[in-house]
């Protein structure tokens, strides 16, 4: 079924999306992005939310599209051009996603599986992730969408190593570039995951989406207006921040509310 190709699991203020075709190392198919799309704009909207996972199904994260689908979805610029607007939607929907996001990699991470990782806040790795984008091989290059998504996260010079010489990374290595966030052992990525996961949920949500709100305006070229840099201390006002401060000073774990 095509709405398994990506599934959604709901655990209290913790939603977990699971690339899943594991048969084909997660490749995602048109209808895996149309579903992921879908998926993250049901969550952009649920307040209950703190934190969202990315994770692959088995022994991946994902190894790109799907190749088998593109002589008859994706063999000239026009059915490209589409292609590319869906992925587009979708990378774009899950970078400005309101909560923060983690990707739990595995494996293979390579084209729209490390187009998805970039556009998640934090990417922990297993230490047998292997992450690339050899798409010359194919006798294409990035689209601008999927490079943008690239460049928010990886350096131009590490991007165009990656591209122009099809090279995929281990993971050692692509922490050292900048890459990846942290690395661990495969044994220890889940409870790694876990514990990174619950380090976001008990802090205070209204806090950790301003601060992806005004990071992600403070890397726009345009200078802030002064309604913006007032809008930075709204939360002063707000419930959580009255919590936050009470509880410090009683040396008590907040009990943070997202009010």
């Amino acid at each position: 079924m095509t709405t398994d190709l990506i599934t959604l699991h709901r655990d209290g203020p913790v939603a977990t999306l699971t690339l899943n075709n594991p048969a084909k190392r997660n490749a995602l198919t048109i209808a895996a992005w149309e579903r992921l799309r879908d998926f993250v704009k049901e969550l952009d909207e649920d307040a209950t939310l703190r934190c969202v996972a990315v994770t692959g199904q088995g022994a991946h994260f994902a190894a790109g599209a799907d190749i088998s689908e593109f002589p008859e979805r994706r063999m000239n610029s026009a059915q490209a051009e589409a292609y590319g607007a869906l992925l587009a939607e979708t990378l774009d929907r899950l970078a400005n996603l309101t909560h923060p996001t983690v990707a739990v990699i595995r494996g293979a991470c390579t084209g729209g599986g490390l187009e998805i990782a970039c556009c998640c806040d934090l990417r922990l790795a297993a230490d047998d992730a292997r992450l690339g984008v050899p798409i010359n091989r194919l006798g294409h290059a990035f689209a601008y969408p999927e490079m943008a998504a690239a460049l928010s996260v990886i350096p131009a010079p590490v991007v165009l190593e990656m591209l122009l010489e099809g090279r995929v990374f281990g993971a050692a290595e692509a922490l050292e570039k900048g890459v990846l966030t942290r690395v661990v052992s495969a044994a220890d990525l889940d409870d790694e995951a876990q514990a990174t996961v619950g380090r976001i949920v008990r802090g205070a949500p209204l806090a950790n989406r301003a601060t992806k709100k005004i990071l992600r305006r403070l890397l726009k070229p345009e200078p802030l207006t002064p309604a913006e840099i007032k809008s930075g201390y709204a939360l002063c006002d707000s419930e959580d921040y009255r919590e936050g401060v009470r509880a410090f000073l009683a040396k008590e774990s907040a009990d943070f509310q997202g009010r």
